[in-house]
């Protein structure tokens, strides 16, 4: 189970900031260097990925070292690698390259990606990303997958509803979206229950292993109503 998770480097895909950056400050006498390149934009700032409870049995935190052995249970599964940047072929070195992509994500502004982590034996068993590439417009995208073994026991819905109402309750982001393949419906079930639309079939929209695939867009709006509970627009 699966939804689009791990977009590249740019993007095998983002807080990134949640407030734009701002003009560059007013010079006292333009034309005085008006003939110099304007100051380089600096780009997103590093984001600090925070950890959050995703219900009684579970936590999101940042990647760590030692979840390593969560690599390797992806590693094995058919499926994960062909979506994500999980290694096909484990060694302890693709391992430990998988996790420091994860924290140059974070430290270049590209989105929050959590490791999903069970609460009483501190097992990671899942991932769920949070990716900010179209912030400027508004918009933000997720992902999330678990190992074979946690799948089944509601793991995935608590993670999806908790950076769910982080994302727009908290960081204010007016729109977030993900998207699914067709025939993935643990994956369809899980968005659904966590409020999201199914809003339209995306003909030939990711590569998959050898294959473009098609995708089913589906959309959250900060004014649908509530997660959690909680109102979904910031205040």
């Amino acid at each position: 189970m699966a939804a689009a998770p791990d977009p590249a480097p740019e993007p095998r895909d983002p807080g990134a900031r949640t407030d734009p950056a701002g003009a560059p400050g007013a010079r006292a006498d333009p034309a005085a260097d008006a003939d110099r390149d304007p100051d380089p934009d600096p780009g997103p700032a590093p984001l600090t990925v925070p950890s959050l409870s995703a219900g009684a049995g579970f936590v999101l935190r940042p990647w760590e070292m030692s979840d390593l052995p969560l690599v390797r249970e992806a590693s094995r599964d058919p499926y994960l690698p062909l979506i994500t940047t999980v290694p096909a072929t484990y060694s302890d070195a693709a391992a430990e390259a998988f996790v420091r992509r994860q924290w140059e994500r974070a430290a270049t502004g590209a989105g929050y990606p959590f490791a999903i982590v069970r609460s009483r034996d501190r097992r990671p068993v899942g991932a769920i990303g949070l990716w900010l590439r179209e912030l400027p417009a508004g918009r933000a995208s997720l992902g999330y997958w678990l190992v074979p073994s946690a799948r089944g026991q509601g793991i995935a819905s608590a993670a999806l509803r908790t950076v769910t109402g982080w994302a727009l309750h908290d960081l204010g982001i007016p729109r977030l979206q993900l998207c699914v393949e067709p025939w993935n419906t643990a994956s369809a079930r899980i968005a659904e229950k966590s409020g999201f639309r199914r809003e339209g079939l995306l003909r030939g929209w990711q590569q998959v292993g050898d294959q473009r695939r098609d995708m089913v867009v589906y959309g959250l709006l900060n004014t649908d109503g509530s997660v959690d509970g909680r109102a979904a627009t910031a205040n």
